[in-house]
């Protein structure tokens, strides 16, 4: 009797840390996927204004294929899940000139973690 008594009373103290832990790893990946967002993002604003549909638009990279700077993947197991894609657009503003000359691109990136949505960055790029 006093060994059920015991486990139900371990079970209802053990039960906050277990969702608590989940609740950590969640807001880790977050922070990851929105860092691997923000990076591809600065890779993008760094290419040359006349090169970013051709260089970017349709990127992507499948999941367990995140790759750095220097376009190596990412072997570290943090990154095993995480997958990302680019997409890029020319945008009109009001202020454009009457030649019809495109200034803006809409650069969206955005990062998944085992398949799921977990960070989206929009930037509007000028020449």
């Amino acid at each position: 009797m006093a060994t059920v008594v015991l486990g139900i009373a371990a079970a209802g103290v053990l039960l906050p840390f277990t969702s608590g832990a989940a609740v950590r790893a969640e807001g880790m990946r977050r922070t990851l996927g929105a860092k691997l967002a923000g990076d591809l993002m600065e890779e993008i604003i760094s290419t040359p204004f006349e090169e970013i549909l051709d260089g970017y638009d349709g990127y992507a990279e499948p999941q367990g294929q995140v790759k750095d700077v220097s376009g190596t993947a990412f072997t570290d197991l943090n990154y095993a899940n995480f997958s990302r894609n680019v997409s890029c657009e020319y945008v009109r503003a009001p202020q454009e000139n009457e030649t019809g000359e495109l200034k803006f691109i809409r650069a969206t990136v955005r990062v998944y973690y085992s398949g799921e949505q977990i960070a989206i960055i929009n930037r509007l790029i000028s020449d």
